[in-house]
């Protein structure tokens, strides 16, 4: 079960050709700590970016090349969609037709385009650290997005049948159990790492509360837009602690 769930994790948050079979998916949706356990594995393969012997904006515009083409387009889709039901007014209802609209909003664009420019200039000053530090940020960011996802989709309601009624329900209290398989993360190099993870599960709490307000629930878009701004959240967090240490 917990292999199956771990397999599972690492098809839905990557594209490595591993867990996309029925039985790890529903090990997947039903173990929310197999996010951040998955957390571990990506952060460590984004992390090889900052390895590379290229000068500093060279390593910033390649790792966030790496972060896509590592994680695919699939979360950050959803925070296009978010984005598009964040600029219009109306009711949850009239928001979650907009999300499901195939055009492209410039609430969408503008989403996409300040996240991506904030993951550039957060690759930029990671570079700037010392190997040890960055890889740790950069670490502690992916379990604490992953554990967000979890936390969003353990205490959220679901707003329709889809990916986050999948996700959602279950025993809340479970979230606490993606918590602990989250706080090995936070201690590689604290205090940046404690920031990180924190940061993260800031955006998930808001992102949550927005959600219930706005489009009465989750959604697997809700999902993904947490695991997008809640890494460039902690990474930008986990950088701010460090220069202040």
């Amino acid at each position: 079960m917990v292999l199956n769930a771990f397999r599972g994790a690492l098809g839905f948050l990557t594209r490595l050709p591993i867990g996309h079979d029925e039985r790890a998916w529903e090990a997947f949706r039903r173990t929310p700590e197999a996010f951040p356990a998955a957390g571990y594995v990506v952060g460590a393969l984004l992390a090889l970016a900052f390895a590379l012997p290229v000068p500093d904006p060279t390593v910033a515009a390649g790792f966030v090349v790496w972060v896509y083409l590592l994680t695919g387009v699939n979360h950050a889709d959803g925070l296009a969609d978010l984005g598009d039901a964040a600029a219009v007014h109306g009711t949850p209802e009239t928001r979650r037709d907009v999300m499901t609209d195939t055009t492209t909003g410039v609430g969408a664009v503008l989403a996409l385009a300040v996240t991506v420019a904030a993951l550039a200039l957060a690759g930029f000053a990671l570079a700037a650290l010392p190997l040890r530090t960055a890889a740790g940020i950069v670490l502690a960011s992916e379990v604490g997005a992953k554990c967000s996802m979890a936390v969003v989709a353990r205490l959220g309601e679901p707003a329709h049948e889809g990916m986050g009624s999948q996700m959602a329900g279950g025993t809340r209290t479970r979230a606490l159990g993606a918590l602990a398989v989250s706080l090995p993360a936070a201690l590689v190099v604290v205090p940046a790492s404690v920031a990180a993870v924190v940061a993260a599960l800031a955006v998930a709490l808001w992102t949550r509360q927005w959600a219930n307000r706005r489009l009465g629930g989750i959604s697997g878009d809700v999902l993904g837009a947490t695991n997008e701004l809640s890494r460039v959240m902690a990474l930008h967090a986990g950088v701010i602690a460090w220069t202040l240490s």
